[in-house]
Formats: structure tokens, sequence, C-alpha cells
């Protein structure tokens, strides 16, 4: 299966995202400190876009009134119906054991391993004509 080069590490910081287009896929980059995940920025719920929604935690209770804060920004809440899910494995918060969002690999390759197989970076022909630049696409 071939690896698409999407974006340079640092234009998604820590606790960042970004919507990249892989083969018409619309696909959400999350960074949880430093470890990349992909998302298909669907909703499975009614299509609602995942890169647009809030990154919360999970509350959780051992017994009423104590509560437990943990997971900080690593569950991402659909904008359009608050569908939750876990960014790591995909898990709906809401269905857990019936709903998941797409996943997609994501790795961390350096600068010169992308100029060789299986990467595909996409590339276009540029020529410079009388002092401008041109794209061919």
């Amino acid at each position: 299966m071939p690896k698409y080069v999407v974006a340079p590490v640092e234009d998604i910081p820590p606790g960042g995202r970004k919507l990249v287009e892989v083969r018409g896929r619309p696909i959400v980059i999350f960074n949880l400190n430093g470890e990349f995940f992909g998302m298909l920025d669907r909703c499975p719920h009614q299509g609602g876009s995942l890169c647009e929604g809030h990154l919360v935690g999970l509350v959780e209770a051992s017994q009423p009134g104590e509560y437990k804060f943990s997971r900080q920004n690593e569950i991402v809440r659909c904008p359009w119906h608050g569908w939750e899910f876990d960014i790591r494995t995909g898990q709906s918060m809401c269905e857990p054991d019936r709903i998941k969002a797409t996943q997609y690999d994501v790795d961390i390759a350096p600068g010169d391993a992308v100029t060789e197989g299986p990467y595909v970076a996409e590339t276009f022909d540029v020529m410079v004509e009388e002092k401008y630049v041109v794209v061919e696409v």
C-alpha cells in the first residue's frame, strides 16, 4: 500500500491538527504530544467535520461526587451533534461496541526517506518563463 507525504512535522504542533486530502479522501491528522493519528474527516453519525470538532477529555466517576479528569484533548467532539471519538482508536464514546470513526495509519519519516519508495509525494512541473514562475497541473 503506498504511503503519501502530507506535511512537515512542524506544520502540526502538539495539540494541533491539519486537514489534508489523500486520493480524494479528507483526512484530519492530529498531533497528541508528538504522536500522530489520522482519521477520516467525517463523523460516522451524520458526516460532520471532525477537524472542526472540539478536543475534550474524559470525566470519570468511581462513585457519586468523586470525579477524575483524564485524557485531556484526546477525544474529538463532532460539532454537529456532539458525538465523541477517541483520536487514538477512532472508537465512539457514545456507542463503543458499534460505531468507530475510520482511522488511517500515520508515520513520521525523515526527509531523505521520502524521496525513495514506497512514499508518494505530489509533485508538479515548474518552469520559469520571462521571470514568471509557472506551475503545470
